[in-house]
């Protein structure tokens, strides 16, 4: 008896739609979030009296106060950090340019982290680890170089 091939399972997910996280300041993190994602060319989705979403048509970002404990700390349970994928290595660099302009804390700045990852790491208000990163460009600029051709 012969055994049938199993298929891949059909992803139901098509992508991730927001995320939302709590401040401690909501006023300075309105402030700081406003600031970036207008530099990463995001706009407001929705406002309400505690909460606000930023979003550049794909995804969308919101915060609002936080209820509960008021701090973060990378390592705890919970997000470890959030990664922006830019367009390429030079917004990386830009993106470096504009938090250091902003007094923003860089943890780990701009280099190769990984094969042909692009990094660099901040914190926002609450030290919550944010990234901005690009994969694969370099990879993607060898394959459309031409071969040298022979003889």
């Amino acid at each position: 008896m012969a055994r049938s091939k199993k298929s891949a399972p059909v992803s139901r997910v098509v992508g991730i739609d927001h995320i939302s996280i709590r401040v401690s300041d909501y006023e300075k993190s309105k402030a700081f979030y406003g600031g970036l994602f207008t530099f990463l060319g995001f706009e407001i989705s929705d406002e309400y009296p505690s909460t606000i979403g930023w979003t550049n048509g794909r995804t969308r970002y919101w915060i609002a106060p936080a209820e509960g404990r008021k701090k973060h700390r990378i390592g705890d349970v919970g997000l470890h950090h959030y990664a922006f994928q830019l367009r390429s290595r030079r917004d990386v660099d830009a993106l470096q340019g504009y938090l250091e302009g902003q007094g923003v804390r860089i943890v780990d700045p701009a280099g190769e982290y990984y094969e042909d990852y692009y990094a660099v790491f901040f914190l926002d208000p609450d030290g919550l680890k944010l990234e901005g990163m690009k994969y694969g460009e370099l990879t993607a600029k060898r394959k459309r170089r031409p071969s040298p051709k022979k003889g």
